[in-house]
């Protein structure tokens, strides 16, 4: 018992550091608790049109190299390279679109959707 009261105690007298807080959790934050709720026909086909079709899509006339397997003109397309989508489309350096200019906040949103979501919606 001595031993638990000893662990809790302050440190010593004259020791500049004070208590260290273990309870710190902020690389453990669940980043889906405030997210909205997103969609395919909320969000993910309209970005994936305006953003991706232009390559990605099984009619588009140009593909522009992208490879004939990898399509997202329906959800479970989508869903099925939800990750590879992820790895390029959103982080610190995304390669897709190639051209670019797509807004943080849109990167932000097919994150949670892809993320956050529930498979196939």
């Amino acid at each position: 018992m001595i031993f638990l009261l000893a662990a809790c105690a302050s440190p010593p007298t004259g020791s500049d550091s004070g208590p260290v807080d273990t309870a710190d959790t902020s690389a453990n934050v669940d980043p889906c608790v405030d997210a909205p709720h997103l969609t395919w026909e909320t969000f993910g086909q309209g970005f994936l049109t305006a953003q991706c079709q232009t390559c990605h899509a099984s009619t588009a006339p140009d593909r522009h190299g992208a490879p004939d397997e990898v399509t997202f003109d329906t959800v479970e397309q989508a869903w099925l390279f939800a990750d590879s989508i992820l790895s390029s489309s959103t982080g610190g350096m995304p390669s897709m679109p190639p051209a670019g200019g797509v807004p943080e906040d849109d990167r932000q949103r097919l994150t949670w959707w892809l993320s956050c979501g529930t498979p196939g919606t």
